[in-house]
């Protein structure tokens, strides 16, 4: 009776995801990794018009238009400067019009006649131009000024943007402050919200659970199911049962770039959050920085390709795809070549992301493999294996199957190569350094 235990949990668990935002990990395109602070209206069509056509029957389906869309003066060349921040009446930050002609309103509705979700980046707090100015919460009776935490409050500025002072989430100033912004962006359409500077934790700053609940708290109360991610990490592994309950997308690590140290230290991070990922809440790896990168991004301004070797980028979605991370493209897409949209748009890969169990993977450690193991079980009764040698040197695979729970010689696939393996009751391979491979097992 086994195997209807598993039906059953599988039946309830995707019962439960049909009433979760982010039920599974999001799939898109974010702009932050090739335009920085300065993408513009026409770049993110443009974008979103090849990511329709190549990338969405396979469920990539989120447009994130990332940090500082307020700056009219932003042009991926200029540090960040509060000079060109564009807000209302009311302090709340608005499009600057040169770079987004349309507004987010139209531009939300332009995504959603395609089926696709419009989701914007947004910075802890309020802007220091609505302090400054004292001007008006909307729909409230209180004042930016009011709004804002103290001097002596750690966590009042960021340690790399000027834009916002943090906001005294525990004030009724301060929650009418998220409740104003709250309503501006459902009042745009807006599917997904990535909120920075929330978890990131640098010069005595503390986690900032207040902010995060405010304003979490004012997206429900709009009635509109937006996802939640805030940014960026490492993000404290003890703040779990916290993030879960009010954040449905939460970043691991620091800005993640194509660099093996990053990707290298990335098992270690998603091996500490496995156990608290599932329907609604997922540890997210960062944007996936692959393809044409940093066409104008004043942060990381070398124009390139990545420099991620193809083993190297394999080896990264295989991780994603297992972990299961959210999994939102980092490069500008229409310059794609074959062989990177190839991996993209690999259906047996995606399934193991977007499995309707909505399990974790474990990683399993010690013998009998020489390569790193993680195991996913999967909704038709398979699971999912992925092997990585995270060393400089090949390593050869060797081990029983029997050794990792599965029958002698189990129906075997492998992933990227989409072709079935002859049945064996042994396992043997050779990964190149930094190479994986990813296989189905049942």
């Amino acid at each position: 009776m086994r195997w209807l235990a598993t039906i059953l949990l599988a039946a309830l668990r995707i019962g439960l995801a049909a009433q979760t935002i982010a039920p599974l990990p999001p799939m898109g395109w974010n702009s932050y990794d090739a335009y920085g602070d300065s993408v513009t209206e026409a770049e993110v069509v443009q974008n979103v018009l090849w990511l329709k056509e190549r990338l969405y029957p396979l469920g990539w389906n989120t447009i994130v238009v990332d940090f500082r869309w307020y700056d009219r003066l932003a042009d991926g060349k200029r540090a960040q400067d509060p000079e060109g921040i564009c807000i209302d009446s009311n302090g709340r930050c608005v499009p600057a019009t040169n770079r987004f002609p349309s507004g987010f309103k139209a531009l939300a509705g332009q995504m959603h006649a395609m089926g696709l979700r419009f989701g914007i980046h947004i910075m802890r707090g309020i802007p220091r131009l609505a302090v400054a100015g004292n001007l008006p919460i909307a729909d409230s009776e209180f004042t930016a000024a009011q709004a804002v935490l103290p001097e002596s409050d750690t966590n009042r500025t960021c340690a790399w943007n000027r834009d916002m002072f943090g906001v005294d989430a525990g004030c009724p100033a301060g929650r009418a402050w998220y409740d104003s912004i709250a309503r501006q962006y459902a009042s745009w359409g807006i599917d997904y919200i990535k909120c920075d500077d929330i978890a990131n934790l640098q010069r005595g700053r503390i986690y900032d659970a207040a902010e995060i609940e405010a304003l979490s708290t004012s997206l429900r109360k709009t009635g509109r199911p937006i996802i939640l991610s805030i940014s960026p990490g490492e993000t404290p592994v003890n703040c779990a049962p916290h993030l879960k309950q009010f954040v449905n997308l939460w970043r691991i690590s620091g800005d993640f770039w194509d660099r093996w140290e990053c990707l290298d230290h990335s098992f270690d991070l998603f091996a500490a959050w496995l156990p608290d990922a599932g329907p609604g809440h997922w540890p997210d790896g960062d944007m996936i920085p692959l393809g044409h990168l940093s066409l104008r991004n004043c942060d990381v301004p070398q124009d390139r390709w990545t420099r991620f070797t193809r083993d190297e980028q394999r080896t990264l979605m295989t991780l994603l795809a297992i972990a299961p991370s959210p999994l939102m493209l980092g490069m500008n897409l229409p310059d794609n070549d074959d062989w990177t949209t190839q991996l993209l748009t690999n259906p047996e890969v995606i399934a193991v992301n977007q499995d309707a169990l909505a399990l974790p993977a474990r990683r399993m450690t010690g013998p009998p493999v020489s390569a790193e193991t993680w195991m996913k079980k999967l909704s038709d009764g398979g699971c999912a294996v992925a092997l990585f040698n995270r060393s400089n040197e090949i390593a050869h695979v060797s081990f029983p199957w029997r050794h990792l729970g599965f029958p002698s010689a189990p129906e075997t696939r492998d992933l990227w190569g989409r072709t079935n393996l002859a049945a064996a009751e042994t396992y043997a391979s050779d990964l190149p350094p930094h190479g994986s491979v990813f296989l189905r097992v049942k």
